[in-house]
């Protein structure tokens, strides 16, 4: 039986992910937290929606050739080990559901995701402005610290679920302020959430963690909703969509800390 709520939750954020590469963690987990999910159920769950969805949103993005590649394989080199690490104690018996603390770590991380998100432009000129004072410093730099931003990224999801898209964006941002035109840095950043999810989430699969009717609730609104937006993407500009996003986030993250 499907339930109607998830699958609106699911609509929902599958249409801000097909627009703008954000929200499969960061939108999903406040929806989750709130609609009473315990905070592992939500993470392991809200994990596999992401990949399924973001799925979706790849294959219609990358007809386009908008993923770039030489960035997803850079911060794959600093995420995937690190998930993989995190499954790891995940597969051979870490507590996970023991951490008192994941609530307020998981809305932590939502605020900084809004405040960055918000602050967007603003990085993005600074990280310009940089790379014209110093372009050839900037560039050398860019390999290691994506890399950096990877690992990064990579126990931020493994933890909450939350930073592969929109904290991912807004690094994507600063590092390649030239580089990231919109609708790269949308398939860019999908494209790199997931393998990463994929990872994480079965290690809470092994560990009997994962809620298969809240997920397949979730992805009866997601799919059609993120086709929809993802073949929109092309002609719309999401900077209005992700000033809401930001703004739904810090409610969302101030409400979970609450």
């Amino acid at each position: 039986m499907i339930d109607g709520a998830y699958a609106l939750a699911g609509a929902l954020t599958g249409f801000i992910v097909g627009l703008t590469g954000v929200g499969g963690g960061a939108l999903m987990m406040p929806i989750l937290l709130l609609l009473g999910v315990a905070p592992t159920t939500a993470i392991a769950t809200d994990l596999w929606f992401a990949a399924l969805t973001k799925i979706v949103a790849a294959s219609i993005h990358n007809g386009s050739a908008q993923i770039d590649w030489e960035v997803v394989k850079r911060l794959w080199l600093g995420s995937l080990p690190m998930a993989l690490l995190v499954v790891a104690l995940v597969s051979f018996g870490a507590s996970v559901q023991k951490v008192d603390w994941l609530t307020e770590a998981i809305g932590v991380v939502i605020l900084i995701t809004a405040l960055g998100m918000l602050l967007a432009p603003v990085l993005r000129l600074f990280a310009r402005e940089r790379r014209l004072d110093n372009s050839s410093h900037f560039k050398r730099l860019q390999p290691a610290l994506t890399v950096l931003a990877g690992l990064a990224l990579g126990l931020c999801v493994a933890l909450t679920s939350v930073g592969a898209g929109a904290l991912g964006s807004v690094i994507l941002l600063y590092l390649y302020p030239q580089r990231m035109t919109p609708h790269r840095l949308v398939a860019t950043d999908i494209m790199h959430a997931i393998p990463l999810a994929l990872v994480v989430g079965l290690g809470y699969l092994f560990a009997g963690m994962l809620d298969g009717h809240m997920l397949i609730s979730l992805l009866v609104g997601s799919i059609p909703a993120v086709v929809v937006a993802s073949l929109m993407s092309r002609r719309l500009n999401g900077r209005w969509i992700q000033v809401l996003l930001a703004m739904v986030l810090l409610a969302g993250g101030v409400k979970t800390l609450a």
